[in-house]
Formats: structure tokens, C-alpha cells, sequence
């Protein structure tokens, strides 16, 4: 699944995505911190990850597995 990083919130590694249907979803700093990224800019796109109760577990670049 992909999205747009609506907001990011650096001091606590969490944020607000933007789904391409336009839902809303939030990343808890533990998706975050498995993700191996240093920061997100607003806009940016992204793949996500979920578990099966819907919960984001992992934000990426599109380009990194």
C-alpha cells in the first residue's frame, strides 16, 4: 500500500498519511524507527506496511523493500 505523508512530527517520530482514497492514517515512532529512515518531508511518498488489526507497522520509501 502507498501514501503521502500528510504530517511528520520529528521529535516524536509519528504522523498522518494520506491514502490515495484519501483516508487518513497514522504511524506510530515504532513504524517509523523499522523503517531505517532519518526523516519524512510532507509529500513524500511512501510504502506502508500494516498488520492484520490495520495497524501501520512499517513506513518506507516506494523504492526500498
Amino acid at each position: 500500500m502507498q501514501g503521502t505523508v500528510a504530517t511528520y512530527d520529528a521529535a516524536t517520530r509519528s504522523g498522518l498519511l494520506l491514502l490515495d482514497d484519501g483516508t487518513e492514517l497514522r504511524f506510530p515512532a515504532r513504524a517509523f524507527d523499522a523503517s531505517g529512515l532519518r526523516l519524512l518531508r510532507l509529500g513524500q511518498r511512501v510504502r506502508i506496511d500494516i498488520d492484520s488489526d490495520g495497524e501501520v507497522v512499517r513506513v518506507t520509501l516506494p523504492t526500498m523493500s
